[in-house]
């Protein structure tokens, strides 16, 4: 119960714990498993997607900064986030994702207007906050129901 903020905040600070929730107890092999062929889907890969969304909407679109790295996809690898996610780099990956929710929820406290356009655009439009986080919930809803199946296929393990 709450305010619509409080209720926006709940949903997608439960979708981004539940991240961690779906890749707990893995060792970096798992973590990188396609296990479920032809999709080049891996945990791993969803854990990079999130926090190349976090940045994007959070950073770019809500504050209009424009000098964040690309963390994994660039103009020559559109994919790279699922691509070209493995073992080697999972431990680093999922560091980058607690770095950038912990900054993207910090931005996103400080900013109370749900109803104002944000300092960015999406694709020459502007957006509200309220866009954001019910989009960041979409976007986090959908690829949880992802890492349910292969979080499933590695070892069998469903649900939070």
């Amino acid at each position: 119960m709450g305010g619509e903020r409080e209720v926006l905040d709940h949903w997608v600070d439960l979708y981004r714990e539940t991240v961690f929730l779906k890749i707990a107890g893995l060792d970096a092999e798992a973590l990188a498993a396609r296990p479920c062929p032809p999709s080049p889907l891996s945990l791993i890969g969803v854990v990079r997607h999130l926090t190349e969304v976090e940045g994007y909407w959070l950073r770019v679109v809500l504050m209009d900064e424009q000098d964040i790295p690309d963390y994994y996809c660039t103009r020559e690898r559109p994919d790279g986030d699922f691509d070209d996610a493995s073992a080697a780099t999972a431990a680093a990956d999922v560091a980058a994702y607690e770095a950038e929710i912990a900054r993207t929820r910090a931005i996103s406290a400080a900013w109370v207007d749900l109803d104002g356009p944000v300092r960015g655009q999406r694709r020459g439009m502007p957006v509200n906050l309220r866009w954001i986080l019910t989009h960041l919930a979409e976007e986090y809803a959908r690829h949880l129901g992802h890492m349910d199946l292969l979080r499933e296929a590695i070892d069998g393990r469903t649900g939070y």
